[in-house]
């Protein structure tokens, strides 16, 4: 048939595993110029999800671009997960999508069936988070790729950064971890195609119902686990708020098997780059080795990562039950003096 294509065969690397490394991308933006504007909330030399621009004292304008090469060899399964994955960001900034435009990049002999459905999976996750499509670019590429550029909306004053925490907060997190590792398994046929739909369906979930609830509590950061994992973006929000964050690794929540294929090395390429870039600013203290590995292991299209106060932490993961995948209380955050940004018990 027209649609059978083994999108992850036409790809060096999948998904969210395909970013450029953070300590890579530091580099690169080391220097460039940042115009000051006041009506920049955040840019890019805030290491956050998106952009914010305030448009009035009611209403600020949150943007974002997002695409990757395929993480899923079904073409509709694989534009789900990459618009997904493009509209966490503004979700995470506690900001709601109105508009997007579609990100292609599409082999020439490419089956005119196989875009089409990638560019319906798409289309059909935008309208589920309650936004539209309103046209796009695209471009000849041997490589497959495919996401979107998203403008959303938030009051100028309910901004989320993933540079508030204080001390005292507690973590939540709102997805299981383990998405690099089974992914990159799968492609070695280690895991079962049950476990693999599981995957497929929770990158294809929208943190929607994670922001919704979010919003009404008093939260200080927050930001979406993608490519830099869980540690990678944990240190990010340690290091923008100023804080030591602890966190309880019994507490975590990984996907079936991920543990056993950890063990046994079966690991993303991503989850080497995050290792390198996070480990100086971690004290492991006597975590093993593998539940360390799927701390660094990139995720596509992960939960919501959210440092809320403690008087209304159980408030909001109550809330958050039944309406995630995994509400999970990870961690918190402390002081900072000195020394490792991340302890990890």
């Amino acid at each position: 048939m027209e649609n059978e294509v083994k999108l992850t065969k036409l790809a060096r690397c999948a998904g969210c595993g395909a970013k450029v490394g953070a300590g890579v991308l530091a580099q690169l933006l080391e220097g460039l110029p940042a115009r000051r504007d006041p009506n920049l909330i955040v840019g890019f030399d805030k290491s956050d999800d998106a952009a914010v621009y305030r448009l009035s004292d009611e209403l600020a304008l949150v943007q974002t671009v997002d695409f990757f090469p395929p993480i899923a060899d079904d073409p509709y399964r694989f534009g789900q997960i990459a618009a997904a994955n493009a509209l966490s960001d503004v979700y995470a900034m506690g900001g709601e999508p109105k508009i997007a435009l579609n990100l292609m990049c599409v082999p020439e002999d490419m089956p005119a069936g196989t875009v089409q459905e990638i560019l319906r999976g798409g289309y059909d996750k935008v309208y589920e988070a309650g936004a539209v499509i309103a046209g796009g670019h695209s471009v000849l590429d041997p490589e497959p790729k495919y996401g979107l550029s998203v403008t959303g909306f938030v009051h100028p004053d309910r901004v989320l950064t993933n540079a508030g925490a204080q001390p005292g907060d507690v973590l939540l997190l709102t997805k299981p971890l383990g998405v690099g590792v089974l992914t990159t398994a799968a492609k070695a046929d280690l895991v079962e195609p049950e476990l693999l739909e599981r995957v497929y369906r929770q990158m294809a979930t929208l943190n929607r119902a994670a922001r919704d609830c979010m919003v009404r509590y008093r939260v200080h950061a927050c930001t979406d686990v993608t490519g830099f994992a869980l540690l990678g973006h944990l240190l990010e929000m340690a290091q923008g708020s100023g804080c030591r964050m602890t966190v309880e690794t019994a507490a975590i929540d990984f996907l079936p098997q991920a543990l056993e294929l950890a063990r046994m090395g079966v690991l993303p390429e991503g989850m080497y780059r995050n290792r390198s870039f996070a480990q100086d600013w971690v004290d492991p203290g006597e975590t093993p080795l593998e539940v360390q590995d799927l701390l660094y292991d990139p995720q596509t299209s992960g939960g919501l990562l959210i440092a809320v106060h403690l008087e209304d932490a159980d408030a909001l993961r109550a809330e958050l039950e039944g309406q995630v995948l995994s509400a999970q209380r990870i961690g918190t955050a402390g002081p900072w003096s000195g020394g490792a940004r991340i302890v990890l018990r």
